[in-house]
C-alpha cells in the first residue's frame, strides 16, 4: 500500500467519523446497524483489532474515545435513545439467518 493511499484511507476515516459526529443526535448505532450492518461500537472494535495488528498500545476505552468523541459512557447517557419497537423489529429482520 502507498502513503498516498494510506493517507487518503485515514482521511476517509477522519471525515466518515466526523459526518457520525454530525448526526449522534439523530443516526442512532441501530439504525446504523439496520442499514448498513455495523455501528460506532464496530468501528471501535475494528480500529482496536487494527491498533493490535500494528503492535500500537490502545485499549478499548481509548479506541471508543477516538469513535465517539468522549468516553463510551459519556456519550451513551447524552445520545443514546431507547430503541424504538419499529427498530427492534427491522434489527431483527436484517439479521436473520438466510
Amino acid at each position: 500500500m502507498s502513503d498516498q493511499q494510506t493517507e487518503i484511507e485515514a482521511a476517509v476515516l477522519r471525515r466518515l467519523l466526523s459526518h457520525l459526529d454530525e448526526r449522534k443526535e439523530d443516526v442512532q448505532n441501530i439504525d446504523l446497524m439496520i442499514l448498513a450492518g455495523f455501528c460506532r461500537n464496530c468501528l471501535s472494535k475494528w480500529y482496536k483489532a487494527a491498533a493490535d495488528d500494528l503492535g500500537a498500545d490502545i485499549d478499548m476505552e481509548q479506541a471508543q474515545t477516538r469513535v465517539y468523541g468522549e468516553s463510551y459512557g459519556s456519550w451513551k447517557g447524552k445520545y443514546q435513545k431507547e430503541a424504538t419497537p419499529q427498530q427492534i423489529e427491522a434489527f431483527e429482520a436484517a439479521n436473520k439467518p438466510v
